[in-house]
């Protein structure tokens, strides 16, 4: 692939003890120099974190702790006009380049929403039928999760309050404001940690992660799901 050109594009990552994941999710940002800004949301990092993201060269931002709060004070550093949100444990495939570029040159996608297919970084088949089971929920109700990342213009972003400063389900909560109808899904993947699906079972952890989200459909507020999320 020849080399890109930046465009009017910033990735806001928040982050917290990911010192084990940052530096490959940075290596897939930075070998192709497409974003004119790359942001770290930090939330207190114990680890070495911060310094990994400073010896990149990346903008660092402190947060109050919690996703939600972190990808909300990202967004407000970000001097783009479009914003990729992606999480510190996530390593997006080379094709992603040349995706994005399109969806961002295409002045009609401005009033729209693009995350990427979902994939994990292992090749066990249990991690096959996670990713058909996230392929599902985004067919069938148009919720890609925040491991997929979102590239939003941030027009669209203010125009539907951006990401609400909650514990849980703040994206869900975003892509739900948006509308089904205005989300793209990639064909590049964005190749997530397997880590807590390895840990918390890899029937346990979907299946809850499903019950929460019904909870949250259901109107339970987030701050409770959060209990049960763990």
């Amino acid at each position: 692939m020849s080399e890109s050109p930046a465009i009017d594009l910033s990735v806001v990552i928040p982050t917290l003890n990911a010192s084990a994941h940052l530096p490959a999710s940075l290596v897939a940002l930075t070998a192709w120099p497409l974003a004119s800004q790359i942001i770290v949301a930090d939330g207190g990092s114990e680890d070495e974190t911060v310094s990994i993201a400073r010896d990149a060269g990346v903008t660092v931002v402190q947060s109050n702790r919690g996703r939600g709060q972190q990808l909300a004070h990202g967004a407000a550093s970000a001097a783009g006009q479009w914003i990729l949100f992606l999480h510190a444990d996530t390593v997006l495939q080379n094709s992603w380049v040349e995706e994005v570029r399109s969806f961002v040159y295409d002045a009609n996608n401005r009033d729209r929403a693009a995350a990427f297919r979902f994939a994990l970084d292992d090749t066990a088949g249990q991690a096959r039928r996670v990713e058909r089971m996230v392929a599902w929920r985004c067919r069938l109700l148009g919720l890609p999760y925040g491991d997929q990342g979102l590239l939003i213009h941030r027009d669209l972003y203010n125009k539907v309050g951006g990401y609400q400063k909650i514990p849980l389900m703040e994206d869900a909560d975003l892509v739900r404001r948006i509308g089904k109808r205005q989300i793209h899904i990639f064909d590049s993947a964005a190749v997530t940690s397997a880590d807590r699906f390895r840990r918390g079972g890899w029937w346990a952890r979907p299946l809850r992660n499903l019950f929460c989200l019904f909870l949250y459909i259901c109107g339970v507020p987030p701050r409770w799901i959060a209990k049960l999320y763990g």
